[in-house]
């Protein structure tokens, strides 16, 4: 008699598919982060590439013109504001960044273009090299956001603003802002300053807020201000090129006035610590410029540099160079790198 033998199919158990689907849950969890930091570090690189170039139109700029652009661009009028020119001094560098046409687009000469049609093409353009890829803005397509003008719920029925409608704008945006410097005002604000050391180690909030005087009654000691001609040559920069704060990032979804053509969100100042965070948007937070809340992005708190890179911002110095900053800076080398002309001693091992 042949035997026979009986051979059944094996398949996997219940436990041994539960072991499979763990293991493979697990490797996903260790993978993750690390393809999460891989992307986050190619954005950061990208983000120092825009830097990179701004920081060489710059000087192909001041080889032009012998000085730093101006923070922003009056009118024949040599006046600021709506109903003037008011451009920041981001256009000026479109030029030198290969972006001939959207400077081309800009008839710089004419009177009341910021507010007037002839800019309305140009001002919906986005330009990449003004944006960090780590920013996705969080309120609209990526860079840009709504817009309602300097005075927040204030409409502005002119165009490009609002052209032809009364309804809120999506205007281009930008991550990079020019630096006040050491001095800027933030008031008026309520309650005890969160972040305040003690007097006499840098400089204090100031009591004139944005506009007027300068928190130690003297000018602007950064490199950004409301004037046509430039405010700094390399020569005015007595603490070294190489020590001294250019441009650096900005989060235009904490910041109301982030918008790429106009100056009143042309730069920010490092009297407030990096990345402090400007997010809050209750009832506590008035919906116009002059909020009293150290949190809301329409208060002047809103003014400092901020990123979505983990610990720390992109910074573009005087001298073309980029640097990563972390969040953890002394507060008084962070203000001796934001004045230009400061007289302080800082190593470069210090930030």
């Amino acid at each position: 008699m042949n035997a026979h033998r009986c051979s059944r199919k094996q398949g996997f158990t219940l436990i041994e598919l539960l072991v499979v689907i763990a293991i493979i849950a697990v490797l996903i969890a260790l993978l993750l982060p690390a393809v999460q930091a891989a992307r986050e570090a190619a954005r950061r690189t990208q983000c120092v590439n825009n830097l990179k170039q701004i920081g060489l139109a710059t000087h192909n700029y001041i080889s032009t013109n012998s000085v730093f652009p101006p923070g922003a661009i009056k009118d024949g009028f040599q006046t600021l504001g709506l109903g003037s020119n008011g451009m920041s001094w981001r256009p000026l560098m479109l030029s030198y960044m290969e972006a001939g046409n959207q400077y081309n687009a800009i008839n710089f000469g004419l009177s009341n273009t910021l507010s007037g049609p002839s800019l309305a093409t140009v001002w919906y353009t986005s330009i990449a090299s003004f944006l960090c890829p780590s920013d996705g803005q969080g309120q609209a397509p990526v860079g840009f956001v709504p817009y309602k003008g300097p005075n927040g719920s204030t409409s502005i029925t002119v165009a490009p603003f609002r052209p032809g409608s009364t309804t809120e704008q999506l205007v281009p945006v930008t991550n990079y802002l020019m630096s006040f410097g050491d001095n800027y005002a933030v008031l008026p604000l309520s309650g005890a300053n969160p972040w305040e050391t003690a007097a006499g180690t840098v400089p204090q909030i100031g009591l004139d807020g944005f506009w007027g005087t300068n928190n130690n009654g003297g000018t602007m000691r950064g490199f950004s201000d409301y004037t046509t001609g430039g405010v700094a040559s390399i020569a005015s920069v007595t603490d070294g090129t190489s020590n001294t704060i250019f441009v650096g990032e900005g989060l235009p979804d904490e910041d109301a006035n982030n918008d790429f053509f106009s100056f009143t969100g042309a730069a920010a100042g490092t009297t407030i610590p990096i990345n402090w965070k400007t997010n809050q948007r209750d009832s506590a937070c008035v919906d116009k410029w002059g909020s009293t809340n150290w949190n809301c992005r329409f208060s002047y708190a809103a003014r400092g540099f901020k990123s979505r890179h983990p610990g720390g911002a992109n910074f573009v110095f005087a001298d073309g160079s980029v640097h990563f900053i972390k969040n953890s800076i002394s507060r008084v080398t962070y203000a001796a790198i934001g004045s230009r002309n400061g007289g302080e001693v800082v190593s470069s091992d210090s930030y």
